[in-house]
């Protein structure tokens, strides 16, 4: 197992960096990931303080609903945001802790992160390490899931935002789903743009009301939006559209780290995203879940 430095543990406890005092133990995190069946990355083994985030604008336009975040228009960002015009643009500014490379850094702003939301990271992308080949969505909603099972596992609690995300990923792929038919409809003629854009103020109002209702508070994630736009919503629905498919995988596993895992290893690589799709549809099958 690679070893965590020291000199990232001593930054980690500095007083310069906020509540990286409260973080868990990367060693620990990187533990329960080879007790899962993890391959050793070089992820989070040293910190790099010049680094405090990776700045990314994700942009699009207003009629415009990507699939995923792969398809957004991409514009380096600097701290003070994103410097497009969003009247023509939706805009969704990600100042982010880390990127998957295989030794990705601590930056500042994880190690300024929340205990919960530094637990989830450092798995979540040791992860996208172990799944290389896999289509891009069902990486993201795999990474997602066993970083928050992971976290949790190392934080000796039950994997809340798990079952939270869960509720996200419904809904965000229900108004996914029905804003992608009004777009379909007003590029056919057969509603106006400001009709467009009066369903959509519409059905993103409503998603503001019905995530903000949810009375739990997730520990890692935001439980609204994003950015409260296409450019936030087609983000989000990259790590929700087959989360509950892995979720159902999950629950398979009789809510088992490693099980969990390992079916998702399994998957094959490098192959079609329907392939995949299938693949975990019949071990979804196999054991009977439903979800």
């Amino acid at each position: 197992m690679r070893r965590v430095n020291r000199a990232v543990a001593v930054w980690l406890a500095a007083a310069c960096c906020g509540a990286a005092a409260d973080a868990p133990d990367i060693q620990k995190l990187k533990s329960v990931e080879q007790s899962a069946g993890f391959k050793p990355t070089g992820n989070f083994t040293h910190a790099d303080p010049r680094i405090t985030a990776y700045y990314r604008c994700y942009y699009t336009g207003k009629l415009e609903l990507p699939e995923s975040y792969n398809d957004l228009k991409l514009r380096q960002g600097t701290k003070d945001g994103c410097n497009l015009n969003e009247k023509k643009y939706d805009v969704f500014f990600y100042p982010i802790e880390a990127v998957a490379s295989g030794h990705t850094p601590v930056t500042r702003a994880l190690a300024q992160a929340t205990e919960g939301r530094l637990a989830m990271v450092v798995p979540h992308e040791d992860f996208h390490a172990q799944i290389e080949g896999l289509p891009g969505r069902i990486a993201e909603a795999a990474a997602t899931l066993v970083g928050f099972l992971t976290g949790a596992a190392a934080m000796g609690e039950a994997p809340l935002d798990a079952d939270l995300f869960l509720r996200k990923a419904e809904m965000v792929n229900r108004t996914f789903d029905h804003l992608s038919a009004v777009y379909r409809s007003a590029h056919r003629g057969g509603l106006s743009e400001r009709s467009a854009r009066d369903e959509q103020r519409q059905l993103l109002g409503a998603f503001e009301q019905e995530c903000t209702a949810i009375p739990q508070k997730p520990r890692s994630f935001n439980k609204c939006l994003s950015a409260a736009n296409n450019a936030g919503l087609a983000f989000d629905h990259t790590y929700t559209k087959f989360y509950p498919l892995l979720y159902s995988i999950y629950v398979g596993c009789g809510k088992d780290l490693r099980c969990t895992t390992q079916k998702i290893l399994a998957a094959p690589r490098k192959r079609p995203e329907r392939e995949v799709v299938a693949y975990l549809e019949q071990e979804r099958a196999a054991t009977g879940a439903t979800r």
